[in-house]
């Protein structure tokens, strides 16, 4: 009856009523029917129906106070007296259906001693049951049971017999026959103790299948909580009321509550104020990220599931709550290298990129000007090779605080790489623009102390304005790009707005673009190969093509210098296609001559990719010099993932063909990290501005090692570029990168020299 709810416990509730009434009923008759008298005895039908009534009432009452949750003595009390009334009541009232030639008599002291026995006994055995009812699995609970059975026949027989002793029996003449309303009393003993053996049955049948039933509860209960409380994440079980009714281990563990400080507490306890009409507003069956409250004061991120069951009419809630910390730190580590610069925590090109063509959507509608600022440090190479790479990144960190410090807080400002600092200057007039010009040189007039060595450092800052200088995001950048070098060239520590008369660089462009023009024909291109080595064998697995370009008026160009002017122009398509051919030819040469087979890695610019033939084009350069695809790899740039509609099924083309795909320079901020999961790419290239430092900047090291453990949990290979040192060797092979190319290794060289490099590990795996 304490274990069962609502209606299956009334249902108990009269079972055992009825089990325990009769049972007390029919030990009283049959000790009746037992007792012999001189006179004949027969029983009134009406009258001994009437005595079963208050064995069945009392029972039922004395049941329905004992079974009620935190009772204690008056409950105790209370249950007894009913119990010794019902006793006594239906004894003497059973006395009174006694038909015979005798008139009864009863002593006042036994008859009270009755009484007192039937509520003494009845008291200890109700007390005896509410501590059974308390302690269901304390060791030897079974003779506590049996102690309560025995105090309760005792009760019944006691108070029958005492009573029994309290009547006196007078005969007189008047003989009372018997009527068709009497039984005959060996009949009705019989009649009363088979139907009493047939209850008793069928109420311990009953007991024993809904004991068997509730075992099988039990253990899947059992079953139910260990998997709760092996569960990593919160498991929290609440009513309709938002009370606490469940709290698992790892609740325990997120929240720092024990279960026993937090049943029947409000569910709203471990969220923050700010969130908790945002629990309350939690859809069923949906996940809602809040903020948790732990014990200590602490507040961080969490991740909530809410469902909700009925059950006997009552609703119930479940929330499965997950500490997302850790997550949180990661997805900000990686968006902070995705729109962030490692180095000053400044937007990268992709976040200013971004903001600029919202200001330029902006102004559109609003017709205000846009300010861009390009600035550049002067000499700063010459601090950087003196001073060492440490001493300038320590310059550029003070610097990017203070052109931060001198604009508004509505500014962006952004490192571009290098030296280069871009600034964003939305709804700014050309007054407006000049003056914080002059604040910037104004900062930079103060000296920076770098090693204890006091440094002047002085910026040439060249501006241009929308709508004036350009309408669109390359062409405002590259005109404040142009009036910074006019101001470069004149050698002065200024600032220039952007004037169209500026054309001696564009001039020098249009001699580089003259000059490539005509450098396939000249055969003034070359191509040569730095070698990919895996990190733990040095064992050579790899190339890379490189372009070089010696033209005979201005002698050898950088690629630097010539590639973005190719890729303006159009021109990367016929150069990049030859470097494709040049390089597939070249590997399969080699194989010819009998080196073992190697990946050849060739660049594709953005401009190539989106050729739409691009596919057709690799596929016929492979059959042309015969090489296999999967010996081919294609390295492809930030800006190729831009337009990730147009390029996904483009790169899965390729990778169907077997040629691995490669994003290079990762790691500086141009690219989306989105890409990871959704372009079919083998390889990520760490860019050596982050390898260069591993072993001086923490924080690059740190980089460096998050995109190798980001790498291995997607299934990527990681190549690092620009390895020097056997420090930075070492700190590779620590981490488990899995290739590496650099200085250390070798130097770009000719086909012949690489093959020279060929043969000399052969002889070296042979030794």
């Amino acid at each position: 009856m304490t274990k069962a709810k609502r209606q299956a416990r009334y249902i108990w509730l009269a079972s055992g009523s009825v089990a325990m009434g009769l049972g007390i009923w029919a030990m009283h008759f049959i000790a009746m029917l037992a007792f012999h008298l001189s006179v004949p005895v027969t029983y009134d039908v009406a009258m001994v129906v009437i005595s079963i009534l208050p064995a069945l009432a009392a029972s039922a009452i004395a049941l329905f106070i004992i079974s009620r949750k935190g009772i204690g003595l008056k409950q105790n009390l209370h249950g007894a007296l009913f119990m010794a009334i019902g006793i006594v009541s239906m004894h003497y009232t059973g006395m009174e259906a006694m038909m015979m030639a005798a008139e009864i008599q009863y002593d006042p002291v036994l008859w009270t001693l009755s009484a007192v026995v039937a509520f003494a006994a009845s008291l200890a055995a109700l007390y005896l049951l509410q501590y059974v009812s308390n302690h269901p699995d304390r060791p030897g609970i079974g003779w506590i049971k049996a102690g309560s059975a025995v105090g309760m026949g005792f009760a019944v027989s006691g108070m029958h017999y005492t009573g029994m002793a309290a009547a006196t029996f007078h005969s007189h003449s008047d003989h009372i026959h018997p009527s068709t309303s009497a039984f005959n009393s060996t009949f009705l003993a019989y009649s009363i103790a088979i139907g009493m053996l047939i209850l008793f049955a069928i109420v311990f049948l009953s007991m024993f299948i809904d004991r068997r039933f509730e075992h099988q509860f039990i253990k899947s209960e059992r079953k139910f909580r260990s998997v709760i409380e092996s569960a990593n994440d919160a498991i929290v079980l609440s009513d309709k009321e938002g009370k606490i009714i469940s709290w698992n281990r790892g609740a325990e563990r997120i929240f720092g509550y024990r279960e026993a400080e937090v049943l029947g507490e409000d569910l709203l306890l471990m969220i923050t104020d700010r969130f908790k009409d945002s629990h309350q507003k939690a859809e069923i069956g949906k996940t809602a990220e809040l903020e948790g409250l732990h014990k200590e004061g602490r507040v961080f991120p969490i991740e909530l599931s809410l469902a909700s069951w009925s059950e006997e009419g009552e609703v119930y809630f479940s929330s499965i709550i997950r500490d997302i910390t850790e997550r949180k730190q990661n997805e900000q580590k990686i968006n902070e290298m995705v729109y962030r610069d490692s180095l000053t925590g400044l937007p990268n090109r992709l976040l200013f990129n971004d903001r600029l063509l919202t200001a330029l959507h902006q102004a559109e509608n609003s017709k205000q000007p846009v300010g861009v600022m390009f600035i550049d440090l002067d000499r700063f190479k010459n601090i950087n090779d003196t001073l060492g790479h440490d001493a300038g990144d320590e310059l550029l960190i003070e610097v990017a605080k203070r052109i931060k410090a001198a604009v508004g807080k509505t500014d962006t400002v952004s490192r571009q790489g290098g030296d280069e600092f871009i600034l964003l200057l939305p709804d700014a007039a050309s007054g407006e623009l000049t003056k914080k010009a002059q604040r910037l040189l104004e900062v930079f007039s103060e000296s920076v102390l770098i090693k204890n060595l006091e440094l002047v450092i002085t910026p040439s800052i060249g501006i241009a304005v929308y709508p004036a200088d350009g309408r669109d995001l390359e062409t405002l950048i590259k005109n404040a790009d142009t009036a910074m070098y006019r101001v470069k060239e004149q050698g002065k520590n200024s600032f220039q707005f952007y004037d169209p008369s500026m054309n001696e660089s564009v001039s020098k462009k249009m001699q580089i673009e003259i000059g490539l023009r005509k450098a396939l024909e000249r055969n003034e291109f070359k191509v040569v190969y730095q070698p990919q080595v895996e990190v733990h064998s040095g064992r050579l697995i790899g190339t890379e093509a490189l372009l070089r370009w010696t033209n005979p008026g201005c002698g050898t160009v950088s690629p630097a210098e010539f590639i973005p002017i190719a890729e303006e122009t159009g021109l990367i398509l016929p150069i990049g296609e030859w470097v494709l051919h040049q390089a597939c030819l070249q590997n399969k040469a080699w194989q010819n001559a009998g080196h073992p087979p190697m990946r050849v890695a060739v660049n594709i610019s953005s401009r190539q990719f989106r050729q739409s033939n691009l596919v057709e084009k690799v596929r016929e350069t492979l059959l042309r010099t015969e090489l296999e695809p999967h010996y081919l790899e294609l390295e492809l740039t930030e800006s190729i993932i831009q337009d990730s509609q147009h390029a996904i099924e483009k790169m899965h083309q390729l990778r169907e063909m077997g040629i691995h795909l490669s994003i290079d320079d990762f790691g500086t901020g141009y690219s989306s990290l989105s890409y990871l999961k959704t372009f079919p790419i083998n390889t990520l290239k760490i860019d050596q501005a982050f390898t260069r430092n591993i072993y001086t900047d923490p924080k690059d090291a740190s980089l460096v090692d998050t995109i190798i453990n980001m790498a291995h949990n997607l299934g990527l290979k990681v190549i690092a570029e620009g390895v020097e040192t056997l420090e930075q060797l070492e700190f590779l092979q620590k981490k488990e990168c899995h290739e590496a190319q650099g200085y250390y290794f070798s130097r770009p060289v000719s086909p012949e020299d690489l093959e020279i490099y060929l043969e000399q590990q052969a002889v070296e795996a042979v030794m």
